[in-house]
């Protein structure tokens, strides 16, 4: 049995990955388990595999007496000292037993039996733990199954699940499509990890940003905020650490050639690559983009209003009011938007109304 069991051991670790003291633990276990059924009972028996060369012994502990009454947990003091010439009577030793030929059979069957379980309980451990380490990642899967409960998806060693809810309406999938999905959580059940994906969060498309634009994945461009309305519309804020290098430019590319592999994936989704400002006036008005903004005031606490031209207010309130939304969620700021008419004639008003005050007071 001792033949190729390093060989073996260390060939499932290289395609397993699992560490090869594990499996020497696995194993001991498991000749432990053949040797109880075999004999009934390891009350005081250890098996040991020796890691250099793979040879297995076992022992039992036994007590060193003058004259032996169980010879399954004591030895005489005369063959102890053969074994340990230190030893004195009341002494707990290690003896070697020397297994009968049937246990060699019989524990070989028991021990690919409980192998084979202890490593797919193994695999799931590491699978579990490698897939936590992505959660908040994004990885790319194959759709295999879909039903009402879910698309389901070939993540290599494990499966994924795209619930109802992670699902993006407007987005249709078919059998062996590969989309990106964002890690979303890991559970550990008895059958392996559960993994649950998005395709949904607004952090999907920050981890696209990031797989697609190399000055992302350096540090010089950074993605400040994301605001996002699935399978419609996301906004999502840049700022540069090189004063040289434009950060909307850069993650828009030439004619939109960086871009539009992220819009691609995103099934053409619109998406706003807006300039972050550390001034929040600026970056009010920078979020309303495509709209052109005439000028940005502050009106209260973390409140402003804004002035566009009449031809501007649809584009900037957008479709349902989903640009201004869109802002004021990336901005964290409350948005107000009037056409310069409008803006015009509430100051006259509150100018009337200063005068006619005034007026009064004297």
């Amino acid at each position: 049995m001792t033949e190729n069991l390093l060989l073996m051991l260390k060939q499932i670790e290289k395609e397993k990955g699992i560490p090869i003291e594990s499996l020497f633990s696995f194993l001991e276990t498991a000749l432990l388990s053949a040797y109880r059924k075999q004999y009934g009972t390891t009350q005081n028996v250890s098996i040991v595999i020796d890691r250099n060369n793979g040879n297995i012994h076992i022992y039992a502990k036994k007590r060193v007496v003058e004259n032996v009454s169980n010879s399954a947990t004591e030895i005489s003091l005369e063959e102890a000292l053969k074994l340990n010439p230190d030893v004195k009577l009341g002494d707990i030793i290690d003896v070697e037993i020397i297994p009968s030929a049937s246990f060699g059979r019989f524990a070989f069957q028991t021990a690919k039996q409980v192998i084979t379980q202890k490593l797919e309980e193994a695999e799931r451990v590491i699978l579990y733990e490698e897939f936590s380490r992505k959660i908040g990642e994004i990885v790319r899967g194959t759709i295999y199954r879909i039903d009402k409960k879910g698309i389901y998806l070939d993540l290599g060693r494990v499966e994924g699940v795209i619930p109802p809810y992670e699902q993006v309406p407007t987005e249709n999938y078919k059998i062996g499509d590969k989309p990106y999905v964002y890690i979303l959580k890991v559970i550990k059940t008895s059958q392996g990890p559960e993994v649950t994906c998005s395709r949904t969060h607004p952090n999907l498309v920050k981890k696209l940003f990031e797989l697609e634009i190399p000055e992302i994945q350096s540090g010089i461009v950074v993605i400040k905020g994301i605001a996002r309305e699935p399978g419609i519309r996301t906004k999502i804020a840049v700022a540069s650490n090189d004063t040289n290098i434009d950060p909307v430019g850069t993650c828009i590319g030439a004619k939109g050639v960086r871009i539009q592999p992220i819009v691609r994936e995103l099934k053409r989704e619109k998406i706003d690559v807006i300039a972050w400002s550390d001034d929040p006036l600026i970056y009010v008005g920078n979020a309303l983009n495509p709209a052109l903004v005439l000028k940005v005031e502050q009106i209260g606490e973390r409140s402003a209003r804004v002035i566009v031209s009449k031809d501007q207010l649809s584009i900037a309130i957008g479709k349902e009011g989903q640009n201004v939304r869109l802002a004021a969620k990336l901005t964290g700021w409350k948005i107000d938007i009037r056409t310069e008419e409008e803006y015009a004639r509430e100051l006259q008003e509150d100018r009337a109304l200063v005068y006619s005050v005034q007026e009064e007071e004297k």
